[in-house]
């Protein structure tokens, strides 16, 4: 029993340092162009969306805000979903520099340039 243990012990941590060798895939900036491009089926508009207010989403739950100064201030009526999701298309296709580069972070300084904060 005891060796029966080792070698699910053994066989756990092989498995786990497999895992960690592994390379994480990100979207890339050019991926989410392409889906958010021509949201023709309802998975792609679906996907776009979800992927893009999810970004968001965690930008606003994870700055503290004594922390951290906001730099995304989307001024009230905001524009549409839609709006904003072309004006990134927009923004990714004249940025080619930015295709291979991961899609959240991309996305996020593309708020921060179209929905500054007011300087104090």
């Amino acid at each position: 029993m005891k060796k029966f243990l080792v070698l699910l012990a053994a066989l756990g941590a092989f498995s786990g340092l497999v895992q960690a060798q592994e390379k994480v895939q990100v979207l890339s900036t050019q991926e989410l162009v392409n889906v958010c491009k021509f949201p023709s089926s309802p998975e792609s508009r679906s996907f776009c969306l979800g992927y893009t207010t999810a970004i968001y989403d965690t930008y606003l739950a994870t700055r503290h805000p004594q922390r951290a100064k906001p730099y995304i201030c989307v001024k009230q009526p905001a524009p549409s979903r839609d709006e904003v999701i072309a004006e990134f298309v927009k923004f990714g296709q004249s940025n080619q520099q930015t295709a291979d580069k991961p899609a959240a972070g991309v996305f996020l300084g593309f708020l921060a340039a179209r929905f500054p904060c007011a300087r104090k």
